[in-house]
C-alpha cells in the first residue's frame, strides 16, 4: 500500500474575475481551470499559491489583486516563499515526508523548492519543462483518467 501523502499546490493566474470570490472561483484562465479539474478530480488535498497572500485555501474568499511573482525582486521571492512555507507548517504541520505536487509556475517552485527540500518534503512537478498548449493537454488527458 502507498502511504505517501501528496498535496497540490496550484499557481495563480493574472487572469481573475471582478468583487470578492472563493479563491477556487477567483482565478479564471483555462490554464488555471484545468489545474483546478485535475487536483479535484484527482482527489488531492490542495492550496493556491497567491503571489499576493501566499498559501490559500480554495474555499477563502479573496479579492482581485494585481501581482505575480515574475516581476519580484530575487529577495522579495524568497521572503515569499519563507512566508508560504511557514502557513504550510501552520496547515500541515511536520513537512517531513510529504510531497508536494506543483501545478504552478517556474517562480512558485524555485521559491519554495529548497525549503521544502529542508523540511524532509519532497517536489513533483508533473508538467514542468511543457509549453502552454502541452500543459492544456495534460490536464485534459489526466484529468480524464483521473474520473474513471
Amino acid at each position: 500500500m502507498n502511504t505517501e501523502r501528496r498535496i497540490a499546490l496550484v499557481g495563480c493566474v493574472k487572469t481573475k474575475r471582478s468583487g470578492v470570490h472563493p479563491a477556487r472561483d477567483l482565478y479564471v484562465s483555462p490554464l488555471f481551470l484545468r489545474r483546478r479539474a485535475f487536483v479535484e478530480a484527482a482527489r488531492l488535498p490542495w492550496f493556491i499559491l497567491s503571489a499576493k497572500h501566499g498559501l490559500v485555501a480554495p474555499e477563502a474568499e479573496l479579492r482581485k489583486y494585481e501581482m505575480t511573482l515574475n516581476t519580484m525582486s530575487a529577495a522579495d521571492r524568497r521572503a515569499w516563499g519563507a512566508r508560504v512555507l511557514g502557513q504550510l507548517r501552520e496547515q500541515l504541520g511536520d513537512l517531513d515526508g510529504l510531497t508536494f505536487e506543483f501545478h504552478a509556475g517556474a517562480r512558485y517552485v524555485e521559491a519554495l523548492e529548497q525549503g521544502l527540500g529542508e523540511a524532509g518534503a519532497r517536489i513533483d512537478v508533473p508538467t514542468e519543462g511543457l509549453t502552454m498548449g502541452r500543459q492544456l493537454a495534460w490536464y485534459t488527458e489526466h484529468t480524464r483518467k483521473a474520473e474513471r
